[in-house]
């Protein structure tokens, strides 16, 4: 066997991706797909057009996605973990909004104001495409279940508790809730991105006013 078959133990190609790059990608594909979503209608937009946004293929956008509609999910998820988190750490008398102000701050390190300014855009989208609406609620639906074993993990119960499993619906219904009325109360053309994600906080602060007794 010739030297150059045998090789040199270098590495050959290009490096894997790590994790965190991975993450970074699918964001991107995320706020390009919500982009032409919102520009152009769901329905014209290709895998095509929106791997172009981004600088990939349409083959590289399908190995993270399954569907167009599905490159929307990372900005739907972005703060389950962090609220399931915030959850976690809840303190016995603390009032539930100081909790989910905590996990609103840290979200906000994820999503930058146009990015939360767009995903405004994007919900009032899923009033009108089936497609978008079947992603939405299915994204609430995962969220439960770490909700539920978080607020069971606070409270010292079983997993399988029906208590944490309840509390963690109406906190879930309580969230979609303001987010769907924030949005169907503000439009495309909101003046200034940072009044209005002012406005969805206080939404969101009422929505749990409202459950925190029952989840106290």
């Amino acid at each position: 066997m010739t030297a150059a078959r045998e090789g040199t133990g270098r590495p050959t190609g290009r490096p894997p991706l790590t994790e965190e790059r991975k993450a970074e990608i699918r964001l991107e594909i995320a706020r390009a797909a919500v982009d032409l979503f919102v520009t152009q209608g769901v329905a014209a937009t290709t895998g095509e057009h929106i791997g172009a946004a981004v600088g990939v293929s349409a083959r590289t956008v399908w190995r993270y996605f399954p569907s167009k509609e599905s490159c929307v999910r990372p900005l739907f998820s972005a703060g389950i973990d962090l609220i399931a988190e915030c959850l976690r750490r809840w303190r016995p008398g603390e009032p539930l909004e100081e909790v989910m102000d905590r996990a609103f701050a840290a979200d906000e390190r994820l999503l930058s104001v146009p990015d939360r300014s767009t995903v405004g855009a994007l919900v009032r989208l899923t009033r009108t495409e089936p497609g978008l609406r079947a992603i939405w609620l299915q994204t609430y639906d995962e969220a439960e279940p770490a909700f539920a074993r978080a607020l069971a993990e606070r409270a010292g119960l079983a997993a399988d508790d029906v208590r944490p499993a309840i509390q963690a619906a109406m906190l879930n219904a309580a969230l979609r809730a303001a987010v769907e009325h924030h949005a169907w109360h503000t439009t495309d053309t909101e003046p200034d991105p940072a009044t209005a994600q002012a406005r969805l906080t206080a939404t969101m602060r009422s929505a749990l006013a409202v459950v925190a007794e029952g989840l106290a």
